[in-house]
Parts: C-alpha cells; structure tokens; sequence
C-alpha cells in the first residue's frame, strides 16, 4: 500500500481544542441556567465594578458600555440582513438615522409624544423606510443592492442637511429621556491598585436617567439587547430562518424548491431596519441632541466591520465583532492619533487568518472542513 492510500485511509484528525461554550453545554441544565443569570446580573453590574483592566481610564465607563451597547444592538439588526438573508447592505446607517430622528421630530421638535411611544414609533418608521427601499430593490443583487443602499443612507443624511422641517444642519436639542423611578441607590466600586472598597458616596440612583450618570442608559440598552436576543432566536430556528438560510446559499435552488425569496428577503429587511431604528432611538434619548453630523457614512462601514469580524450569521460572533469594533477605540484612546491604524492592521490580520470571522456559524466551519476532505481525496485519487 502507497503511503497516499495510508494516509486515504486513515480518519480524519479533529481539533482537540475545547471552547468555553463547548465545556457549558455540557452541564446539566439547571448550571447552565445558573451561569447564564450570573452572567447577566454580571453585565448588568459591570459599569458599577468599573474593573481596573478593561475600563478605559479617560472615558466615563458607563457612557463607553452604553456606545458598546449601541453597537452589539446595530449588529444584531444588520446580521440578519447580512448573515441570514446574505444581503450587502451599505447604508444601515440610515435606519439607525430614521428612529434616531423619529423620536426628536415627535419628542421635541413638533411634538411632545411620550418617550414610551417613542421608541416604539422611532423603529416602526424605520420598519416602514426598510419595506419602501426593499420593495423595488431587492429584485437586484450582490454589488447593486451595495450601491443603491450606500446611495440610501447618503440621502437620508443629505435629507437631514437641507430640511428645515427636522431641523436642517442645526439639528434637534431636548429630546426627551427615559421616565426616572428612583427606588433604592446603588454604590460603586472603587480600586486602588487591585484592592477594591465599596465606595458609599459614589451611587448610581435606580433608575435615574440624567446628565452625569449613565449607567441607566447602559442598563435600558442591555435590556432591549436580550429581548432582541430572544426574539431573534426563535425567528432563526422557525420556518423563516431556514427560508433566509436557503436565500442566501443559492437563491435561484430555493425559488426551484418554493421558497418565495423575494417576501423572505423582504422580510429580513425589514427586521433589520426595525433593530436599527429602535438602536437609533435610543442613541438619540441619551444624546438629547442630534444632527446630520451624528450620522456619517463611516458608521455604516463600521457596523458591517462589527459584522464581518465576528462571523456573520453568528449571532455572539457578532456581539463580539461589535464590542471590539467600538470598545477597541476607547481602549487606544491615549493614543489617538493611531489607533485608526492599529484597528486597520488588526482589520488586514484577521482577513488573511480568520476571513470568516473570530466565530463563524457552525454550518461555515463544516463547509469549510467538508472542502478540505473533498480536495485531499481528490488530491489522494490523483496520485493513485
């Protein structure tokens, strides 16, 4: 036998290597619903910790966690554009525009509706903005639906420039924040060195939404995360994930086998644009100001970067890829003038090592390893 047939012949290899989420699912159910409250009631915390090692030192780290909030909240919305329908959308930042404004036209600027309401509206208008681009233009595909959604978020912007009625280039000022129910205070943590002390004098009121303290525009934020989070879940695993999963491997098969891709599509659009306003919503209540310049073009690279550095179609790859997008930033603050260039570098890493992401969906890293067995057999058959 021909060392080529051996090695045909023996099994595959696998990676040893055991991941964190490998070892938890492990465990009996009741510990991994206690570890998954302990993790939660821990992020929740966070900002109150304020850990010496991860909390930027010239940044308010509850106004940092709130920003990384906004993030993981936009990548979740344009993942299921990008990473279940397979649709390249350019001008996300448009939705993230449509609800931020929504809620200061209807909070301040010519009306006075309640923020409850608003929110609610901010994301329903910005539902309505994605099915009225969608409609006509998702019959076209790959580079084309780029260029007509990058078009998109540009006109939204030069829209908000050069009409009076929302304010033009000036913007809109005293938006309206959260209702604050103040019923107990909780202290801070205070570090000298690795040591901590509970410090009394340093609260955050629950829940006060105010100037100085933003810890409970963080804690708004991450509770719309995980409510997202589980209605995200259960569309995924339903019929119109596997349609959305089937539109994006090859959209002409699935159209052969009854898929209506178009209304899937559409669908998925639509979603997305839902997430990204309520996102821009909140952004707006904890800035009470906004203006076209809050909503460059750069945001939309850097959402979809959010997206593609954690894995798309992952739905924690993307929660990851997003907190490195806008904590990273915060991070090389003191080092402002190039921490543009360390983000690019650590950009041109990850597509020659990793280019499907830092955690790709399953079904990618099968594919993948399905392909290598594929080309060593053939290679095998060559040398036979």
């Amino acid at each position: 036998m021909s060392t080529t047939t051996a090695a045909r012949g023996r099994p595959r290899q696998r990676n040893p290597l055991v991941t964190v989420a490998d070892v938890i699912r492990r465990q009996p159910k009741p510990v991994r619903v206690l570890l998954g409250a302990l993790g939660i009631l821990l992020l929740y915390l966070l900002p109150l910790i304020n850990p010496p090692l991860i909390s930027p030192s010239q940044s308010d780290f509850g106004a940092v966690l709130f920003n990384v909030s906004t993030y993981v909240l936009v990548a979740l919305g344009l993942n299921i554009v990008l990473g279940y329908a397979g649709l390249l959308d350019l001008g996300y930042v448009g939705f993230y525009a449509i609800g931020a404004y929504t809620v200061g036209v209807l909070g301040s600027l010519h009306a006075h509706v309640p923020l409850l309401l608003l929110l609610p509206l901010g994301a329903l208008v910005a539902t309505v903005s994605g099915i009225l681009l969608g409609a006509p233009t998702l019959r076209v595909r790959g580079d084309y639906l780029a260029i007509v959604t990058l078009g998109f978020g540009e006109i939204i912007r030069l829209t908000a420039v050069n009409l009076q009625w929302v304010g033009a280039a000036a913007g809109i000022s005293n938006i309206p924040r959260p209702p604050s129910i103040v019923i107990f205070k909780l202290p801070h943590v205070s570090w000298s060195g690795f040591v901590a002390t509970i410090d009394l004098e340093n609260t955050t009121s629950f829940i006060k939404f105010g100037v100085l303290d933003q810890i409970p525009y963080y804690w708004l934020a991450l509770t719309v995360i995980f409510i997202i989070l589980a209605g995200e879940k259960r569309l995924v695993q339903s019929r119109v994930g596997r349609a959305w999963e089937a539109t994006r491997e090859d959209e002409d098969a699935a159209e052969l086998m009854g898929v209506p891709t178009f209304k899937f599509k559409l669908l998925a659009f639509s979603c997305g644009a839902f997430i990204g306003g309520l996102s821009g919503g909140l952004f707006a209540t904890r800035q009470a100001f906004i203006n076209p310049e809050s909503f460059p073009l750069l945001l939309s690279i850097l959402f979809l970067a959010a997206v593609v550095v954690g894995g798309a179609g992952n739905r924690w790859g993307v929660i990851v890829g997003a907190i490195i997008v806008s904590y990273l930033p915060e991070i090389f603050r003191p080092f402002a003038e190039y921490r543009v260039l360390v983000f690019g570098i650590l950009l041109i890493v990850l597509a020659n090592f990793r280019p499907q992401g830092l955690l790709p969906p399953k079904r990618t890293v099968r594919a993948r390893q399905a392909d290598e067995e594929l080309e060593e057999l053939e290679e095998g058959a060559a040398h036979v």
